[in-house]
């Protein structure tokens, strides 16, 4: 999840355990603190993009080694705040903070190592989007009111925040399984031969999911809100599977392919050979997409010495005002055509950001 639900999380769970005991100004900022801790990881630097991006959530967010931590930060927390007398409760508050980090960004697509050292199978159940909104308000308002009557009344504030937030998430599961059910009823009454598929919800938002289709072909791409009265519609992409074929002992290729479950694809653009991860973004904007090889004067392809990251954003005004309108249920068409349409503009890639690609 984003930096804010992380440190608001954190800071929640720290005024729960500990605010009766050390304070709720105390509480908030150790669990703010240690909220934020596992995430620092990204400033460590593995090299290359595609490293970098499938190393993240990687040995800071196993949960072996943060509960082996948690007695250690603990100690270090009480002896300088001079509070050696909380160390249970502040190891209990911290072990409990960092965890529900890990569990939480499991909720994500991403991908988080949360088994190492014993596995580096990045799980990820996807029911939740990087940044919603409805997670972290009422953790932020439980948060404010405890912060601002740190009595019983703001303490009780507090721990509702802490209940709806994860009563949400409970939410995000059972949406995501109602699409599912409906996507797969479909997608056998269509007669489609499905390799993989993947539900995620699309950004800020439980009404509107991404149903992502790996077939025999190449792969599939189709959005269900839970307002939808018509049957769903999805477009059928190339993979560039002959690419893979031949490149796939690539390291950045296979690391990518396999950080993603297979939910990639390849292709060649403007003389780059290119590694995108489908799950997170949309058509025609992804997030990690990675040039890992050039097409040099005599044609042939010569590895890139590391991979170059290369972000496609699709602009944001129209792309939130389709996502808008197709979460309460309007038939829209796919964002490129809906874009041009609607005369947004039908361009390539300028500076990794997409302005409606010509249909």
């Amino acid at each position: 999840m984003d930096s804010l639900s992380q440190m608001t999380l954190g800071a929640a769970i720290g005024v729960a355990v500990m605010g009766k005991r050390v304070g709720v100004g105390r509480s908030a900022l150790a669990g703010a603190f240690f909220g934020t801790l596992p995430d620092l990881d990204v400033l460590i630097d593995y090299g290359d993009p595609v490293s970098n991006m499938t190393f993240h959530r990687g040995f800071s967010h196993a949960m072996f080694y943060l509960s082996v931590l948690s007695p250690v930060f603990a100690w270090l927390l009480c002896r300088l705040s001079g509070q050696q007398a909380h160390w249970r409760r502040a190891m209990l508050a911290i072990w409990l903070v960092l965890v529900t980090h890990v569990l939480l960004d499991n909720m994500t697509v991403y991908g988080t190592q949360l088994a190492q050292p014993f596995s580096d199978y990045p799980f990820a159940i996807g029911s939740i989007f990087i940044i919603d909104p409805l997670y972290t308000l009422p953790l932020l308002l439980g948060l404010v009111a405890a912060l601002l009557r740190p009595q019983y009344q703001g303490l009780k504030s507090n721990r509702w925040g802490l209940y709806l937030s994860t009563l949400y998430l409970g939410w995000s599961l059972v949406a995501q399984w109602q699409i599912t059910q409906t996507a797969d009823r479909w997608l056998a009454e269509q007669g489609v031969t499905v390799e993989q598929r993947l539900v995620t919800p699309t950004a800020f938002n439980t009404l509107l999911w991404r149903v992502l289709v790996i077939t025999p072909e190449g792969y599939s791409e189709g959005f269900i809100s839970l307002l939808d009265r018509d049957p769903p519609v999805f477009t059928e992409h190339d993979r560039g599977m002959k690419l893979y074929q031949t490149w796939q002992q690539h390291g950045p290729v296979a690391r990518l392919a396999w950080f993603s479950k297979g939910y990639f694809k390849m292709s060649e653009q403007q003389g780059l050979l290119r590694i995108t991860d489908l799950r997170m973004g949309q058509e025609p904007g992804y997030i990690f997409s990675f040039a890992v090889a050039e097409q040099g004067p005599d044609q042939a392809w010569q590895p890139l010495a590391q991979p170059r990251q290369i972000s496609e954003r699709l602009p944001l005004k129209p792309a939130l005002q389709w996502l808008w309108r197709r979460a309460l249920g309007q038939s829209l068409p796919t964002l490129p055509h809906w874009m041009a349409d609607n005369h947004f503009g039908c361009q390539a890639a300028d500076r990794g950001v997409i302005s409606a690609p010509c249909p």
